[in-house]
Formats: structure tokens, C-alpha cells, sequence
């Protein structure tokens, strides 16, 4: 999909030289985003799609009026006109482009019934009413496609997925923003959800983490509110409720961003943040408000809201907000929602809790699986090794694996502790750009420090497990599990910041000997992904535990002999001595040669020395010395 527009001198680069492309088109890369574009240097038409014949030089007309172009059935280009365009009513009217006035409801349904019938929409310049399978861009069947990308669905009359962007289903507002962010066709979520969402009918999504969901309910919300013309003072049409407020401010900032040409408005409502901006914007009225449950709560309880206009309900990352214990105050919001609405719930699991709760909040519901629901599964997409080390051998192993990235990329580190959180982050940034996020900070904290991550200023981020779940960031090339969580779910989530929307990505992660309980649900993720499993984890999961990593010290037992390579990773006294092994590897306090481990120099990011004494059993200062 093509549009105008200038090159800016200072914005986007230009790409590699390319020699493939056909003349006069150059490849460009934005500098915000780091999208790849092509502008064509004799008509000054960028695009996302890649030229794969000299193109057609374009009248000053086309250009002047900025059309979307498309590729028919019969492969001829078609434009929406200027004079088409100034027919069509502007959105937010009584009438929707890609719906059809009067009876619109029943209509789309009708046309999504005789498109699972067969009927094929061919695209002609003309706006039909409602969805369903498209052929532009897509050869394959809805039952192929649903194949290819393992989607199964379960539910009556389910409309077939919708396999590219079409202007017969979205407003030309959307399309252009939608194309504008480079995005070509839907994911598969976006795909099969889509038709469902706009036929009015409740949904409940089940795919891993960073299949592009958000999109998923926000375009068909954005649509539903065309439909509806509620007063803002009156309270908001669209509540969608997340249980962390990274996640809301993410979807927030998707909304914004996607819904901005249509002026929808939004704000956010979440906990750790002064109450009175957000009282101020729900008084001035907006469309949409994306809350998590206990803030929404709390402002139903000042009375300052009214939640007697939503129709559309979203319950995003529905496991997660039960997992928090957010149930009573997800059924306490619902119970001031009118009951004749329509409910989207997006979860990663299908635990029974989740079962229970999406039966008695939504009315005969489709059931929308990506992949295999029954059981915890990685993203194939994602490429993930696991390496046994002892907690010395993760410093050097982090330095290694750093160096090996290109200049720039985006990292994230996970530490199970905000102290190891907050250490790692100062260490790593005498090197390279990095900044710490954990439960511990203020929201204006973690705001800045997620905006430091994504504009690039510190592309290495060191986070414990309240930045796991939801976390959006685009391009992050390398997740590394420094510590593992306390379970294989929130391994998976963790990784799931790589390899989103489609893209690769990479996953390294450090195991030990205090983590060998886990080893054979860490095989069924690994195996399940296709991916390599090292030979140590098979053992630790045969022996069941313990192994290769003495807890407390090796052979240097009570009177503290030769300082054993614990689980701390140092060297030094056995547990019950009074001795330590000495600093550079000389001798202890008292007994034998210590190997004082605590010496090692890091010669490209820890340049440093650390000290470690094991006060007590699982007590530990680190001095820096």
C-alpha cells in the first residue's frame, strides 16, 4: 500500500545498497522505529511493500490526493478516488465506511455467513459490507489457513479469518495508520478475531504472548464506537481492564496511536500514580478507558465514574489478573457493566479458574486457540539456550554473550531479586547503556526507564518479573534469564519479550543445580519448541535434583580447608567454619589454601571486584571493593 510523502534529511537513513531493487526505488530505514521502507526517487512515493517490478509513474492527481492502492483478483491496480472519497461521509457520521447503514448488524452477519458459504468479496474500488475470508494477498482456503498457522476454533457460525488488510472491513483511517506502523497482513489472532469482534459476538482468545492480540480488540473497538454516539460525560463506551500497569500503559499508548486519525480518546487509570489527572480526564469524558482492577475499583468506590455506558468489555490477560488474585474485583466492575454487551477475554492459559470465569462473564461465546491450549508452550519463533553454570561463571558468560550482540541492540536481563536487579544494571552501565525496573520503583521511575528502553538511550534493560508479563517493547533481539524464575509459565513469559509480531528472536538462559526441580518441565518447553536440550538438563531431571553444583562449598568443609566452588560461585569456608578463602587467592583466615574466587577481573564490563561472605545460610553481602 503505497503513500506520499518527503524524505526527511534528519529522520530516516538509508538502507544497505541493494541491488535487487529495481530503479529508481531505495530502501530507507526509519530512525524511530527502525522500519525498512521504499521511496521511489522519481515520483517520491514511500512504501512498506517491497518493489518487485518498475512501478508505474503515478499522476500528480493520485499523488496529490494521497490514495490507498490495491491489487485486485484479476491482478489490475485499483484507487479509491478523490472523487469516491469525497462521497464517503467522514467517520464518526451515521454511516461507517466497511458498514453499510440501516440494518448494519444483520447485514454483516449475512455477508460473513455466504463468504463460510463460499462467496468471495473481489475488490473493485467498491466498499461492501461486513468480513470474511479476503483472496487479495492470500491463496489459501480459511480451513488452510486456519492449518498453516494452527488456529482452531470452537463456537457456531464462525466467520472464516480475515487474511489481509482490506478496506472493505476497516475505516480508511485505520488502514492508513495500520500501514503507516508496517504492518502487511494480520497475525493470526488479529486474522480470526477480527470477524468474530465485528460481528458483535464474545470471543475468548487463547494465544501465547506477543501474537499481536491488543490489535486484535482495539480496531474492532474503534469500529463499535462508530457505531454508538454516547455522551463522554456520561462515562466511557470501551473498558478494557489489565493487571499490571506497564500493560495498561502499553495498550494505552497502541490506542493513541491507532485510533488517533478517528480522534478516539483515552486514558489510563492505574495504582502508583496521583488519582487527580485521571479524575480530570474521566470528568472531560473520553471513549475508551484501560484500567487495571484495583484502580478502576477504587474510583468506583469514589463514585467518579459511571460504567453504565460500556458495551465493550476487554478482559486482557485474563490468567494473569487471577493469578494476582484480581477476581473479586474483576467481578465487582463487571457487575456495574450493562449486561447486554460484548466481551473479548484474551488469556495465555486455559486453566480452570479461567474456564470458570469466562462462563459466567460471557454469552455463548467463540473459542479462538492458537497453537495447543492444554498445555504451557514456548514461541517457536524464538531460538532459546539453556546453560548449566554456576552463579561464577554467569558473569563471564553475560560479558560473552553482551559482546556478541551489535552496537545498539535491546536486551533484557532477568534477576529474581531487586537488589541483584539494581546491582547488574550499575555495573552494566559503566559499559553500555542500562537501567534497572523492579516492584521497588516509582511509576514516574518506570516510565522513564521503559522510555530510555525503547527510544535505544539504554538498550540493555535489568528487570525482575513485574516487567515479564506484557511488556511491548518492539525489535528487543535478546531476552537472558540470568537467574530462572520459580517456574516454567513465567520462563515462557519472560522469553516471550523476544521474537513478537512475527520477528525472531534469541533466548539465553542460566540454570543451576539450585533450579534442577524444574529441569523436566524446562524439557517439555524446550521439546515442544523444537528446540536442543542439553545434556546436564536430561541428567538433572533423571536424578531429580542436586548434581553439579555443591550448595555450600565443595571440599573445604568445617575447619575450612580448600575453599570448594559453591552455589554462590565463590570460593571460601565451608558452611559451618570461621575461616574465608582469601582475597586473590591466598590464604584463608585459618586452614587450608582457600581459592579466592572473589578475585576475578572482568576485562570489558565488570571491571570490578566483588567480595562475598556468607554471613549465614542464604544470607549474602556483596561488597564492592
Amino acid at each position: 500500500m503505497a503513500t506520499t510523502g518527503t524524505v526527511s534529511s534528519s529522520g530516516p537513513r538509508y538502507a544497505p545498497e541493494d541491488p535487487t531493487l529495481p530503479k529508481p526505488w531505495r530502501g530507507l530505514v526509519d530512525s524511530k522505529t527502525g522500519y525498512l521502507y521504499f521511496w521511489n526517487t522519481e515520483t517520491n512515493v514511500t512504501q512498506y511493500e517491497r518493489p518487485s517490478a518498475v512501478p508505474i509513474k503515478p499522476s500528480p492527481a493520485l499523488l496529490s490526493s494521497s490514495i490507498q492502492v490495491q491489487t485486485s483478483l484479476e491482478g489490475q491496480i485499483h484507487g479509491t478516488s478523490p472523487d469516491r472519497d469525497r462521497n464517503r461521509r467522514e467517520w464518526g457520521s451515521s454511516d461507517v465506511t466497511g458498514l453499510v447503514d440501516g440494518s448494519r448488524d444483520n447485514q454483516m452477519q449475512q455477508n460473513a455467513r455466504d463468504a463460510a458459504t463460499g462467496a468471495q468479496n473481489t475488490v473493485k474500488g467498491v466498499v461492501s459490507g461486513g468480513c470474511g475470508a479476503s483472496s487479495t494477498g492470500s491463496s489459501l482456503s480459511a480451513d488452510a489457513y486456519r492449518q498453516h498457522h494452527e488456529i482452531t476454533v470452537h463456537g457456531d457460525k464462525v466467520p472464516p479469518p480475515l487474511m489481509s488488510f482490506d478496506d472493505n472491513c476497516f475505516p480508511p483511517e485505520i488502514l492508513r495508520e495500520v500501514h503507516h506502523a508496517g504492518f502487511t497482513d494480520p497475525t493470526p489472532i488479529q486474522a480470526q478475531s477480527w470477524p468474530i469482534a465485528l460481528e458483535g459476538r464474545d470471543i475468548v482468545a487463547i494465544a501465547k504472548t506477543g501474537s499481536g492480540k491488543t490489535l486484535g480488540y482495539l480496531i474492532p473497538g474503534f469500529i463499535h464506537l462508530n457505531k454508538t454516539h454516547n455522551d463522554l460525560r456520561m462515562g466511557p463506551t470501551v473498558l478494557v481492564l489489565s493487571p499490571t500497569r506497564e500493560l495498561a500503559t502499553q495498550i494505552q499508548d497502541e490506542a493513541v496511536k491507532f485510533g488517533k486519525s478517528s480522534k478516539i480518546s483515552c486514558t489510563c487509570l492505574y495504582g502508583g500514580a496521583p488519582k487527580g489527572p485521571q479524575l480530570r480526564d474521566i470528568d472531560r469524558g473520553v471513549h475508551i478507558v484501560i484500567a487495571t482492577p484495583g484502580r478502576l475499583n477504587d474510583i468506583l468506590e469514589m463514585r467518579r465514574i459511571s460504567l453504565m455506558q460500556v458495551s465493550y468489555l476487554v478482559l486482557d490477560e485474563a490468567d494473569r489478573m487471577l493469578d494476582m488474585g484480581f477476581e473479586p474485583q474483576i467481578r465487582k466492575i463487571v457487575n456495574e457493566v450493562p449486561s447486554r454487551r460484548q466481551t473479548l477475554m484474551y488469556t495465555a492459559t486455559w486453566p480452570k479458574e479461567v474456564r470458570k470465569i469466562a462462563a459466567d462473564l460471557l454469552v455463548n461465546p467463540i473459542q479462538v486457540n492458537i497453537g495447543n491450549v492444554d498445555e504451557l508452550v514456548a514461541n517457536k519463533s524464538i531460538t532459546q539456550h539453556v546453560e548449566v553454570l554456576s552463579p561464577l561463571d554467569k558473569h563471564r558468560r553475560l560479558e560473552q554473550i553482551l559482546q556478541s550482540q551489535e552496537p545498539g541492540s535491546k536486551i533484557i536481563i532477568f534477576c529474581s531479586t531487586k537488589r541483584m536487579c539494581d546491582q547488574l544494571a550499575r555495573n552494566l552501565a559503566r559499559h553500555v547503556g542500562a537501567a534497572a525496573i523492579h516492584g521497588d520503583k516509582s511509576q514516574s521511575e518506570r516510565d522513564s526507564v521503559l522510555n530510555q528502553f525503547r527510544t535505544g538511550k539504554s538498550p540493555v534493560l535489568v528487570a525482575t518479573d513485574v516487567a515479564a508479563r506484557g511488556l511491548d517493547v518492539k525489535d528487543v533481539r535478546v531476552v537472558i534469564n540470568y537467574d530462572f524464575p520459580t517456574g516454567v509459565e513465567d520462563y515462557v513469559h519472560r522469553i516471550g519479550r523476544t521474537g513478537r509480531a512475527g520477528a525472531s528472536g534469541v533466548a539465553y538462559t542460566f540454570f543451576g543445580d539450585q533450579d534442577a526441580r524444574y529441569a523436566s518441565d524446562l524439557i517439555k518447553i524446550l521439546e515442544g519448541a523444537d528446540q536442543k536440550v542439553p545434556a546436564e538438563i536430561r541428567s538433572m531431571a533423571t536424578r531429580g535434583g542436586g548434581g553439579r553444583f555443591r550448595r555450600w562449598g565443595g571440599d573445604g568443609g568445617g575447619g575450612g580447608g580448600t575453599g570448594g566452588r559453591g552455589d554462590s560461585g565463590y570460593g571460601g569456608r565451608g558452611p559451618w567454619s570461621g575461616s574465608y578463602g582469601g582475597r586473590d587467592g591466598g590464604r584463608p583466615q585459618s586452614g587450608g589454601n582457600g581459592r579466592g574466587s572473589d578475585s576475578y577481573r572482568y576485562p570489558f564490563f565488570f571491571d570490578l571486584r566483588l567480595r562475598m561472605h556468607f554471613l549465614m545460610p542464604y544470607r549474602i553481602s556483596c561488597n564492592i571493593v
